[in-house]
């Protein structure tokens, strides 16, 4: 059983940046690949990033490549999410969740979620 909380949201001005934080519980957190998507108002929940367990393969969706880094440190149990040059369209409430399969996009494959934490880009 992993628990995940978000943290790190907020208000932002368009260009800004946020780095969005997500701690696990327990001591299997190096076991899992973990991502990051999020869901707009209204749409449908998206793919944002994803990493490997290692930290050693990142992906990205192609909407936050060169903008966005995911990054994990397993000694703290946290996977971060570095939001760069951040658009009114990021708005969303972002969510990091935990795989023991990594397909990156495939929401499905991911066994355990977090809470959320909205991030808002105002223009």
């Amino acid at each position: 059983q992993v628990q995940l909380v978000e943290s790190g949201g907020g208000l932002v001005q368009a260009g800004g940046s946020l780095r969005l934080s997500c701690a696990a519980s327990g001591r299997t957190f190096g076991t899992y690949a973990m991502g990051w998507f999020r869901r707009a108002p209204g749409k449908e929940r998206d793919y944002v990033a994803a990493i490997s367990r290692s930290g050693g393969s990142t992906y990205y969706a192609e909407s936050v490549k060169g903008r966005f880094t995911i990054s994990r440190d397993n000694a703290k149990n946290t996977v971060y999410l570095q939001m760069n040059s951040l658009k009114p369209e990021d708005t969303a409430v972002y969510y990091c969740a935990a795989t023991l399969l990594l397909v990156p996009g495939q929401a499905g494959q991911y066994n355990y979620w977090g809470q959320g934490t909205q991030v808002t880009v105002s223009s």
